[in-house]
């Protein structure tokens, strides 16, 4: 399935995707940044033919944004019409200023609500940027799948929603969350399993090109760098190639394109020149000079 949708997943990943869907359960992806946790929501929505529900987490990320909030500012206006109309009943209008029509529904109540009736895909993206009390609201949603809103009472607990949680690791996440969730590390993909990546999200770059990047690429991270380029990169750096009209790697080309790779200042001066040019002679032992172009 997630093949189908050219995701290129190892054994493990798929497997522990399969189980999440048969048992139902919360899918918690830890790994580097751009090794593929987002992709993963992206393409079981797709596959499976429902809406993508997403909440990117943020430093002070709260209730009213990630859950609910009530339209204040339309309740007003109704406290002012009824005001002026003289028919203001305070214990009725008390009530029906809470009621759905004033309700905002943000990502989490769309999610266990269902959108239309379909049960989304949600997709919890990057968990550790959010500040620990928000994890304990979670806990709710991951158990029951239900919010509850205290003018309304319970809502959700039908069908449940694919939940896909994701964390770059910044931080550790509680031990509670991920107990409800089954875990599984994305690392960064062997040399093969890159290029098959490559074949599938950027066909039009030839062979020989695309055995090169995917060389120079896993080159760069086995060095000391602040941050290793991911697969991400890795699809970016060959797409710009590509428009360059590059067919293989010299060291003016790389010179020229680090920042397409790499995203501090730090780590581009160190790799270029002479560093670059070093690995890249790696790579023509590695690959040479006769692989078939596509």
């Amino acid at each position: 399935m997630l093949s189908a949708h050219d995701y290129v997943a190892d054994r493990a990943l798929a497997t522990c995707v399969f189980l999440a869907l048969r048992l139902g359960r919360p899918l918690f992806l830890e790994g580097e940044a751009g090794v593929g946790k987002t992709e993963i929501a992206k393409v079981l929505a797709r596959a499976l033919g429902r809406p993508l529900e997403r909440l990117q987490c943020y430093e002070g990320l709260d209730l009213a944004s990630a859950a609910y909030e009530w339209n204040y500012a339309r309740q007003m206006i109704e406290i002012r019409l009824a005001e002026a109309t003289g028919g203001a009943d305070r214990d009725r209008l008390g009530r029906d200023i809470f009621t759905d029509p004033f309700l905002i529904r943000r990502p989490l109540l769309r999610a266990v609500e269902g959108i239309d009736g379909v049960p989304p895909v949600l997709l919890v993206d990057e968990l550790d940027r959010a500040d620990e009390p928000f994890e304990a609201f979670l806990l709710e949603v991951l158990s029951d799948f239900t919010i509850t809103i205290p003018e309304l009472g319970v809502r959700g607990g039908g069908p449940p929603p694919v939940v896909v949680v994701t964390s770059n690791r910044t931080r550790e996440i509680h031990d509670a969350l991920k107990r409800r969730c089954l875990y599984h590390w994305v690392d960064y993909p062997d040399a093969e399993r890159e290029r098959a990546i490559l074949r599938a999200r950027a066909p039009g770059v030839g062979d020989r090109l695309a055995a090169q990047v995917v060389a120079f690429v896993q080159g760069l991270r086995e060095r000391d760098l602040f941050k290793l380029p991911g697969v991400a990169e890795t699809l970016d750096w060959a797409n710009a190639l590509m428009q360059l009209d590059i067919v293989e790697l010299d060291p003016a080309v790389i010179d020229d394109t680090l920042g397409v790779l790499l995203k501090y200042q730090d780590d581009i001066l160190r790799m270029r020149g002479s560093e670059a040019a070093k690995v890249l002679a790696e790579v023509r032992a590695a690959v040479g000079h006769d692989a078939p172009a596509g």
